[in-house]
């Protein structure tokens, strides 16, 4: 049992710092429960339902029109049998390479390793010790109409 949402569209982070300009496609979304069965025969389909779990899954990219870097992203979803949740790969290239000069493997919301064209091998980052940052969000009688908070606003209260 899951449910799928395919995000289309691309997003833009920009660094103010640098004048930097990052252009980014999205992984898509999975709800998933799987059904695990029990004993070594089946009596009247008895199934137990396991805890459900978020999942992003696809391929997405990163790129930088003023620097002329850019990585490519792969969210891997969970096998039906084995394998690890929560799985990504990355590659960093260099502007005009093909080879990258990294590449990232691990867990979106845990550990991730980076290897170097180098040879060096390191923890690239541990999401688990970054510190929660609270979103600056504008107050809702100072955003637009259509402003995602505004525009949901209503939703929001009655889901509370």
């Amino acid at each position: 049992m899951s449910i799928g949402v395919h995000n289309i569209g691309q997003g833009c982070v920009t660094c103010l710092d640098h004048d930097e300009h990052y252009i980014l496609t999205f992984p898509n979304g999975y709800g998933r429960q799987v059904n695990a069965l029990t004993g070594i025969f089946i009596f009247n389909a008895l199934s137990i339902l396991t805890v459900p779990w978020i999942e992003l899954g696809g391929e997405c990219s990163i790129s930088c029109s003023k620097t002329g870097y850019n990585a490519s992203i792969v969210f891997h979803t969970k096998p039906f049998y084995g394998g690890k949740k929560h799985r990504v790969t990355a590659e960093i290239f260099s502007p005009n390479d093909k080879k990258p000069f990294c590449s990232i493997e691990g867990e979106w919301n845990g550990v991730m390793y980076a290897k170097y064209s180098t040879g060096e091998n390191a923890v690239f980052i541990d999401t688990k010790k970054m510190p929660t940052i609270k979103k600056k969000v504008r107050k809702l009688e100072d955003q637009d109409d259509f402003e995602s908070r505004c525009l949901w606003k209503d939703v929001t209260y009655n889901l509370k």
